[in-house]
Protein backbone atom coordinates (compact mmCIF):
# COMPACT_ATOMS: atom_id res chain seq x y z
CA UNK A 1 0.00 0.00 0.00
CA UNK A 2 3.02 2.31 -0.34
CA UNK A 3 2.66 5.44 -2.45
CA UNK A 4 5.08 5.95 -5.40
CA UNK A 5 6.56 9.10 -3.84
CA UNK A 6 7.63 7.38 -0.59
CA UNK A 7 11.38 7.34 -0.03
CA UNK A 8 12.59 4.70 2.44
CA UNK A 9 15.96 5.75 3.85
CA UNK A 10 15.93 4.88 7.58
CA UNK A 11 18.56 2.22 8.19
CA UNK A 12 16.69 1.06 11.33
CA UNK A 13 13.89 -0.18 9.08
CA UNK A 14 16.22 -2.87 7.73
CA UNK A 15 15.23 -1.92 4.16
CA UNK A 16 17.35 -3.07 1.22
CA UNK A 17 16.95 -1.29 -2.09
CA UNK A 18 17.48 -3.83 -4.85
CA UNK A 19 18.80 -2.21 -8.02
CA UNK A 20 20.16 -5.32 -9.70
CA UNK A 21 18.70 -8.71 -10.43
CA UNK A 22 15.79 -10.09 -8.47
CA UNK A 23 16.65 -12.47 -5.66
CA UNK A 24 14.67 -15.03 -3.72
CA UNK A 25 14.03 -13.59 -0.25
CA UNK A 26 12.33 -16.68 1.19
CA UNK A 27 8.96 -14.99 1.71
CA UNK A 28 10.53 -12.16 3.75
CA UNK A 29 10.27 -9.66 0.86
CA UNK A 30 7.55 -7.17 0.08
CA UNK A 31 7.69 -5.48 -3.32
CA UNK A 32 6.77 -1.81 -3.30
CA UNK A 33 6.27 -1.40 -7.05
CA UNK A 34 5.01 2.00 -8.14
CA UNK A 35 2.04 2.42 -10.40
CA UNK A 36 2.60 1.98 -14.17
CA UNK A 37 2.41 5.73 -14.65
CA UNK A 38 5.42 6.31 -12.36
CA UNK A 39 7.40 3.24 -13.37
CA UNK A 40 8.85 3.46 -16.90
CA UNK A 41 6.83 1.60 -19.50
CA UNK A 42 10.07 0.09 -20.71
CA UNK A 43 10.89 -1.26 -17.23
CA UNK A 44 12.18 -4.81 -17.39
CA UNK A 45 12.70 -6.92 -14.23
CA UNK A 46 16.40 -7.21 -13.57
CA UNK A 47 17.25 -3.66 -14.60
CA UNK A 48 17.88 -0.65 -12.40
CA UNK A 49 15.16 1.87 -11.52
CA UNK A 50 15.06 4.27 -8.57
CA UNK A 51 11.25 4.39 -8.65
CA UNK A 52 10.78 0.64 -8.23
CA UNK A 53 11.80 -0.65 -4.79
CA UNK A 54 11.94 -3.94 -3.01
CA UNK A 55 11.76 -3.98 0.80
CA UNK A 56 13.40 -6.77 2.76
CA UNK A 57 12.64 -7.40 6.45
CA UNK A 58 15.17 -9.19 8.60
CA UNK A 59 12.26 -10.49 10.65
CA UNK A 60 8.50 -10.17 10.27
CA UNK A 61 7.86 -10.41 14.02
CA UNK A 62 9.90 -10.22 17.19
CA UNK A 63 9.03 -11.35 20.70
CA UNK A 64 10.67 -8.91 23.07
CA UNK A 65 10.59 -8.04 26.75
CA UNK A 66 10.98 -4.36 25.84
CA UNK A 67 8.79 -2.76 23.14
CA UNK A 68 10.99 -0.98 20.56
CA UNK A 69 10.43 2.07 18.40
CA UNK A 70 13.53 1.42 16.29
CA UNK A 71 11.83 -1.17 14.08
CA UNK A 72 8.61 0.39 12.80
CA UNK A 73 8.40 -2.11 9.93
CA UNK A 74 8.39 -5.02 12.37
CA UNK A 75 5.60 -6.19 14.66
CA UNK A 76 6.96 -6.19 18.22
CA UNK A 77 5.15 -8.51 20.64
CA UNK A 78 5.94 -7.48 24.20
CA UNK A 79 5.60 -10.19 26.83
CA UNK A 80 5.31 -10.50 30.58
CA UNK A 81 7.14 -13.23 32.46
CA UNK A 82 5.11 -15.52 34.70
CA UNK A 83 6.00 -18.57 36.75
CA UNK A 84 3.66 -21.50 36.14
CA UNK A 85 3.57 -24.38 38.64
CA UNK A 86 2.94 -27.94 37.42
CA UNK A 87 2.61 -30.60 40.16
CA UNK A 88 4.13 -34.06 39.75
CA UNK A 89 2.50 -36.06 42.54
CA UNK A 90 4.27 -39.33 41.69
CA UNK A 91 7.78 -37.91 41.99
CA UNK A 92 6.85 -35.65 44.90
CA UNK A 93 8.06 -32.65 42.95
CA UNK A 94 6.76 -29.63 41.14
CA UNK A 95 7.96 -28.14 37.87
CA UNK A 96 8.26 -24.38 37.59
CA UNK A 97 8.19 -22.85 34.11
CA UNK A 98 9.25 -19.31 33.29
CA UNK A 99 6.44 -18.65 30.84
CA UNK A 100 6.02 -15.94 28.21
CA UNK A 101 3.09 -15.07 25.96
CA UNK A 102 5.23 -15.58 22.84
CA UNK A 103 8.48 -17.37 22.04
CA UNK A 104 11.50 -15.25 22.89
CA UNK A 105 14.19 -15.02 20.21
CA UNK A 106 17.91 -15.87 20.49
CA UNK A 107 17.45 -18.81 22.94
CA UNK A 108 17.60 -16.70 26.11
CA UNK A 109 19.24 -17.73 29.36
CA UNK A 110 16.93 -17.71 32.37
CA UNK A 111 17.65 -16.67 35.94
CA UNK A 112 15.71 -18.17 38.84
CA UNK A 113 15.18 -16.59 42.25
CA UNK A 114 14.17 -18.25 45.51
CA UNK A 115 12.87 -15.89 48.19
CA UNK A 116 14.38 -13.06 46.16
CA UNK A 117 17.87 -14.61 45.97
CA UNK A 118 19.25 -15.78 42.63
CA UNK A 119 20.04 -19.47 41.99
CA UNK A 120 23.24 -19.27 39.90
CA UNK A 121 23.16 -22.89 38.68
CA UNK A 122 19.62 -22.74 37.32
CA UNK A 123 19.60 -21.23 33.81
CA UNK A 124 16.96 -23.22 31.91
CA UNK A 125 13.33 -22.26 31.36
CA UNK A 126 12.14 -24.93 33.80
CA UNK A 127 13.07 -25.65 37.39
CA UNK A 128 12.21 -28.78 39.42
CA UNK A 129 11.57 -28.40 43.16
CA UNK A 130 10.22 -30.57 45.97
CA UNK A 131 6.49 -30.32 46.55
CA UNK A 132 7.05 -29.76 50.27
CA UNK A 133 8.89 -26.47 49.75
CA UNK A 134 7.24 -23.32 51.13
CA UNK A 135 9.46 -20.71 49.47
CA UNK A 136 8.58 -18.25 46.74
CA UNK A 137 10.06 -18.35 43.25
CA UNK A 138 10.42 -15.85 40.42
CA UNK A 139 12.35 -15.71 37.16
CA UNK A 140 13.96 -13.31 34.69
CA UNK A 141 15.79 -13.36 31.38
CA UNK A 142 19.53 -12.75 31.53
CA UNK A 143 20.27 -9.19 30.50
CA UNK A 144 16.82 -8.07 31.64
CA UNK A 145 16.99 -8.83 35.34
CA UNK A 146 15.02 -5.67 36.09
CA UNK A 147 11.99 -7.24 34.37
CA UNK A 148 11.57 -10.05 36.88
CA UNK A 149 8.32 -12.02 37.03
CA UNK A 150 6.02 -11.75 40.06
CA UNK A 151 7.00 -14.14 42.83
CA UNK A 152 4.86 -17.28 43.12
CA UNK A 153 4.14 -19.12 46.35
CA UNK A 154 4.74 -22.85 45.98
CA UNK A 155 2.41 -23.57 48.90
CA UNK A 156 -0.87 -21.83 49.71
CA UNK A 157 -2.56 -19.46 47.26
CA UNK A 158 -1.38 -16.69 44.94
CA UNK A 159 -4.52 -14.58 44.89
CA UNK A 160 -4.74 -10.82 45.10
CA UNK A 161 -8.09 -9.23 45.94
CA UNK A 162 -9.68 -6.18 47.53
CA UNK A 163 -13.34 -6.16 48.57
CA UNK A 164 -15.09 -2.98 49.70
CA UNK A 165 -17.87 -2.99 52.31
CA UNK A 166 -19.80 -0.39 50.25
CA UNK A 167 -19.20 0.65 46.67
CA UNK A 168 -21.18 3.91 46.86
CA UNK A 169 -21.45 6.23 49.86
CA UNK A 170 -23.42 9.46 50.19
CA UNK A 171 -22.69 11.71 53.17
CA UNK A 172 -23.48 15.24 54.27
CA UNK A 173 -21.05 18.11 54.06
CA UNK A 174 -19.34 18.59 57.43
CA UNK A 175 -19.91 15.00 58.58
CA UNK A 176 -17.55 12.01 59.02
CA UNK A 177 -17.28 8.89 56.84
CA UNK A 178 -15.70 5.45 57.26
CA UNK A 179 -14.59 3.61 54.11
CA UNK A 180 -13.64 -0.04 54.69
CA UNK A 181 -12.03 -2.84 52.70
CA UNK A 182 -10.90 -6.42 53.20
CA UNK A 183 -8.07 -7.92 51.16
CA UNK A 184 -5.99 -11.00 50.41
CA UNK A 185 -2.47 -11.47 49.07
CA UNK A 186 -0.33 -14.50 48.17
CA UNK A 187 0.34 -16.70 51.19
CA UNK A 188 4.12 -16.33 51.19
CA UNK A 189 4.04 -12.55 50.80
CA UNK A 190 4.39 -10.36 53.90
CA UNK A 191 2.43 -7.13 54.16
CA UNK A 192 4.64 -4.05 54.37
CA UNK A 193 2.16 -1.21 54.10
CA UNK A 194 -1.13 0.05 52.73
CA UNK A 195 -2.84 3.33 51.94
CA UNK A 196 -5.77 4.93 50.12
CA UNK A 197 -5.56 7.12 47.03
CA UNK A 198 -7.82 8.97 44.59
CA UNK A 199 -5.56 10.07 41.74
CA UNK A 200 -4.58 8.07 38.65
CA UNK A 201 -1.15 7.38 40.13
CA UNK A 202 -1.19 5.85 43.64
CA UNK A 203 -0.17 8.53 46.16
CA UNK A 204 -1.01 8.21 49.85
CA UNK A 205 -4.00 10.42 50.60
CA UNK A 206 -2.40 11.49 53.89
CA UNK A 207 0.46 13.17 52.04
CA UNK A 208 -1.72 16.04 50.81
CA UNK A 209 -1.86 19.21 52.96
CA UNK A 210 -5.68 19.35 52.80
CA UNK A 211 -5.85 15.89 54.41
CA UNK A 212 -3.80 16.85 57.47
CA UNK A 213 -5.69 16.06 60.68
CA UNK A 214 -8.74 14.79 58.76
CA UNK A 215 -7.67 11.39 57.39
CA UNK A 216 -6.90 8.41 59.64
CA UNK A 217 -6.17 4.74 58.89
CA UNK A 218 -7.26 1.90 61.14
CA UNK A 219 -6.49 -1.78 60.74
CA UNK A 220 -9.41 -3.26 62.66
CA UNK A 221 -8.55 -6.93 62.15
CA UNK A 222 -6.16 -8.92 60.01
CA UNK A 223 -6.65 -8.23 56.30
CA UNK A 224 -9.16 -5.48 57.02
CA UNK A 225 -8.58 -1.74 56.69
CA UNK A 226 -10.73 1.33 57.41
CA UNK A 227 -10.11 4.93 56.43
CA UNK A 228 -11.87 7.73 58.35
CA UNK A 229 -12.31 11.23 56.89
CA UNK A 230 -13.69 14.01 59.10
CA UNK A 231 -15.04 17.51 58.33
CA UNK A 232 -16.03 16.50 54.84
CA UNK A 233 -16.30 19.06 52.05
CA UNK A 234 -17.64 18.78 48.52
CA UNK A 235 -14.02 18.58 47.30
CA UNK A 236 -13.76 15.21 49.05
CA UNK A 237 -16.20 13.71 46.52
CA UNK A 238 -14.06 11.21 44.59
CA UNK A 239 -13.35 7.53 43.92
CA UNK A 240 -11.28 6.09 46.79
CA UNK A 241 -9.05 3.07 46.11
CA UNK A 242 -7.09 0.85 48.49
CA UNK A 243 -3.42 0.05 47.75
CA UNK A 244 -1.53 -2.88 49.31
CA UNK A 245 2.27 -3.19 49.44
CA UNK A 246 4.06 -6.45 50.27
CA UNK A 247 7.41 -8.15 50.07
CA UNK A 248 8.73 -9.27 46.66
CA UNK A 249 7.77 -5.85 45.31
CA UNK A 250 4.10 -6.77 45.54
CA UNK A 251 1.75 -3.94 44.60
CA UNK A 252 -2.00 -4.29 44.26
CA UNK A 253 -4.85 -1.76 43.99
CA UNK A 254 -8.53 -2.53 44.40
CA UNK A 255 -10.10 -1.22 41.19
CA UNK A 256 -12.69 0.12 40.77
CA UNK A 257 -12.87 1.78 44.17
CA UNK A 258 -15.53 3.39 46.36
CA UNK A 259 -17.47 6.37 45.00
CA UNK A 260 -17.93 8.97 47.73
CA UNK A 261 -20.38 11.84 47.21
CA UNK A 262 -20.47 14.74 49.68
CA UNK A 263 -23.69 16.72 49.46
CA UNK A 264 -25.36 19.75 50.98
CA UNK A 265 -28.79 19.52 52.58
CA UNK A 266 -31.28 21.98 51.15
CA UNK A 267 -34.82 23.03 51.97
CA UNK A 268 -37.31 23.68 49.18
CA UNK A 269 -40.56 25.51 49.93
CA UNK A 270 -43.52 25.66 47.54
CA UNK A 271 -44.96 28.25 47.59
CA UNK A 272 -42.99 30.64 49.82
CA UNK A 273 -45.84 33.16 50.16
CA UNK A 274 -49.42 31.98 50.68
CA UNK A 275 -52.76 33.05 52.02
CA UNK A 276 -54.36 31.44 55.03
CA UNK A 277 -56.15 28.21 54.20
CA UNK A 278 -53.83 27.27 51.35
CA UNK A 279 -51.39 24.34 51.23
CA UNK A 280 -47.60 24.56 51.60
CA UNK A 281 -45.11 21.72 51.00
CA UNK A 282 -41.54 21.85 52.31
CA UNK A 283 -38.99 19.32 50.99
CA UNK A 284 -35.62 18.42 52.50
CA UNK A 285 -33.31 17.48 49.58
CA UNK A 286 -29.84 16.06 49.14
CA UNK A 287 -27.87 15.30 45.97
CA UNK A 288 -27.86 11.59 46.79
CA UNK A 289 -29.66 9.30 49.22
CA UNK A 290 -28.31 9.49 52.77
CA UNK A 291 -28.49 5.96 54.23
CA UNK A 292 -31.26 3.47 53.53
CA UNK A 293 -34.32 5.13 55.08
CA UNK A 294 -33.30 8.48 56.54
CA UNK A 295 -35.61 10.28 58.97
CA UNK A 296 -35.83 14.03 58.62
CA UNK A 297 -36.25 16.52 61.47
CA UNK A 298 -37.94 19.86 60.93
CA UNK A 299 -37.25 23.19 62.64
CA UNK A 300 -39.19 26.43 62.84
CA UNK A 301 -37.39 29.51 64.11
CA UNK A 302 -34.63 27.22 65.44
CA UNK A 303 -36.99 24.95 67.42
CA UNK A 304 -37.79 21.38 66.36
CA UNK A 305 -41.41 20.66 65.47
CA UNK A 306 -42.89 18.07 67.84
CA UNK A 307 -45.66 16.53 65.75
CA UNK A 308 -45.28 17.62 62.17
CA UNK A 309 -47.29 16.06 59.35
CA UNK A 310 -44.62 14.55 57.13
CA UNK A 311 -44.26 12.26 54.13
CA UNK A 312 -40.70 10.89 53.72
CA UNK A 313 -38.66 14.05 53.09
CA UNK A 314 -41.64 16.46 53.00
CA UNK A 315 -43.38 18.62 55.60
CA UNK A 316 -46.99 19.44 54.73
CA UNK A 317 -48.83 22.49 56.09
CA UNK A 318 -52.48 22.13 55.09
CA UNK A 319 -54.37 24.30 55.74
CA UNK A 320 -51.77 26.91 56.56
CA UNK A 321 -52.48 29.59 59.18
CA UNK A 322 -50.81 32.82 60.19
CA UNK A 323 -49.20 30.95 63.08
CA UNK A 324 -47.21 28.88 60.53
CA UNK A 325 -45.29 31.92 59.28
CA UNK A 326 -41.61 31.85 60.16
CA UNK A 327 -38.15 30.51 59.25
CA UNK A 328 -37.89 26.79 58.48
CA UNK A 329 -34.92 24.40 58.21
CA UNK A 330 -34.36 20.63 58.23
CA UNK A 331 -31.79 17.99 59.14
CA UNK A 332 -31.24 14.23 58.96
CA UNK A 333 -31.76 12.31 62.20
CA UNK A 334 -28.41 11.50 63.75
CA UNK A 335 -26.81 14.48 62.01
CA UNK A 336 -28.87 17.20 63.65
CA UNK A 337 -25.91 19.55 63.90
CA UNK A 338 -25.89 19.84 60.08
CA UNK A 339 -28.90 22.03 59.28
CA UNK A 340 -30.11 23.19 55.92
CA UNK A 341 -30.16 26.93 55.22
CA UNK A 342 -33.37 28.53 56.45
CA UNK A 343 -36.27 29.41 54.17
CA UNK A 344 -38.94 31.94 55.20
CA UNK A 345 -42.67 31.27 54.90
CA UNK A 346 -44.89 34.33 54.57
CA UNK A 347 -48.62 33.94 55.31
CA UNK A 348 -50.99 36.64 54.16
CA UNK A 349 -54.03 37.42 56.29
CA UNK A 350 -57.14 37.87 54.18
CA UNK A 351 -59.79 37.85 56.90
CA UNK A 352 -61.08 40.54 59.22
CA UNK A 353 -59.47 40.50 62.63
CA UNK A 354 -56.41 38.37 61.78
Amino acid sequence: NAHPTHVLTNSHKQITQILGSERDTQNHTNKLISSPSSCPSSFVPGTSSLSCLRVTYTSRSICSLIPSEDLPCTTIYSTDLQVKVTPDTKAGKKTLTCSTTCTLTDNPTYIWYRNGQSLPRSTSQQLAIWSSETESYSCAVKGHEDLRSPAVCVQGHNRWSVTYTKRRICVLKGSTVNISSSYTHPTCYIEQGSFWFTKKHPVDLRSYPESAGRVEYNRNTENHHTMTITHLTEKDSAEYKFRLITTYEGRFSGLPGVMLTVTDILLEMDPMSVSEGERVTLRCRTQCTIGLNPTYIWYKNGQSLTKPITSYNSLILDPVSSEDAGNYSCAVEGLERILSPEETLTVRCEYMGC
